[in-house]
């Protein structure tokens, strides 16, 4: 009898421990071959704040980011948003024929100040090359794991050139390209490229669609307008950052088309266009010649 009520006790107790699953039950036994990850894009950030500061606004403030590298001598990264949520750091963004970036990229935040506007102009602040070497590790984990191809690991200025400047033109992009993690232009095409251009630029909406089928979002205007500057300026942060005056010039143009035509046949240059002085017959008053035809856009 005893033996009996023993055995009850501890099955009764058993069922205490282990209560029945509630709710759905799955089998895992399979895995669908179609499928992949929801991450398409890699977004880089600077915080323009401090460490304490960056890590206040990130977890406790509506902006997020999955990953925080702080600027310490031995840098710290901290991991704020598991990958498998969107994280919002995008904001109002697209890139080629994406928009709203958050639901489809991983944000990375840089403990960096930003810039100050100077006497002698904005100056913008460095980053520590112990930072870097522990991003760049980051990267590439990213990069691998999510299948994020080169050209789409992007600063914050590319997926919204018309309000953002992160990570800014001190940002060593030349490093992340050089361990195969961006995008970057050719050197030896670019200097084929900069004599032809140099014989004749080419017209803004030339420089509007270059932009436009490398990523960038703008309205084709074809004028050289502010939101065309401004992107222009984005651009060349990124590229050529010596110079981001947002101007249209030979070397800009031979870095979009190295960007957008790697190995194609090299552009031809455009001869500029012959003009003829009128011939004028003694005693009789010159006709001045006709005002050019504005061509339309």
């Amino acid at each position: 009898m005893k033996t009996l009520v023993a055995t009850l006790l501890l099955a009764l107790l058993a069922g205490c421990a282990t209560p029945p699953p509630t709710g759905p039950q799955y089998d895992h036994t399979y895995t669908a071959r179609g499928q992949s990850s929801r991450v398409r894009f890699l977004v880089l950030h600077y915080t323009v704040s401090n460490r304490a500061d960056s890590i206040k606004i990130l977890t406790q403030q509506e902006v997020s980011a999955h990953y925080l590298v702080t600027d310490d001598p031995v840098p710290v990264i901290y991991n704020l948003v598991d990958e498998k949520n969107a994280a919002w750091h995008a904001g109002n963004s697209s890139w080629k024929n994406f928009t709203q970036l958050n639901n489809s990229s991983i944000g990375i935040e840089i403990v960096n100040p930003g810039w100050k506007d100077t006497p002698t102009g904005r100056v913008y602040a460095p980053f520590p090359q112990a930072q870097i070497d522990a991003l760049i590790p980051l990267v590439r984990d990213i990069v691998t794991r999510h299948h994020i191809a080169p050209e789409n690991v992007l600063g914050h200025s590319d997926i919204a050139p018309l309000r953002k400047q992160d990570p800014g033109p001190m940002f060593p992009w030349p490093q992340l390209a050089a361990a195969g993690l961006v995008a970057w232009p050719d050197a030896s095409r670019v200097a084929m490229l900069v004599p032809i251009f140099q014989v004749q630029l080419p017209d803004i909406a030339w420089y509007q669609k270059k932009l436009a089928t490398w990523g960038y979002g703008l309205v084709q205007s074809g004028n050289l307008d502010e939101q065309t500057r401004t992107v222009l300026s984005a651009f060349q942060m990124k590229y050529r950052p010596a110079n981001i005056d947002g101007m249209p010039d030979v070397e800009t143009a031979a870095l979009l088309e190295a960007l957008t035509n790697p190995t194609g046949p090299l552009p031809q240059p455009q001869p500029a266009p012959v003009t003829t002085s009128p011939v004028i017959i003694p005693g009789e008053t010159p006709v001045p010649p006709a005002p050019p035809v504005p061509v339309q856009q």
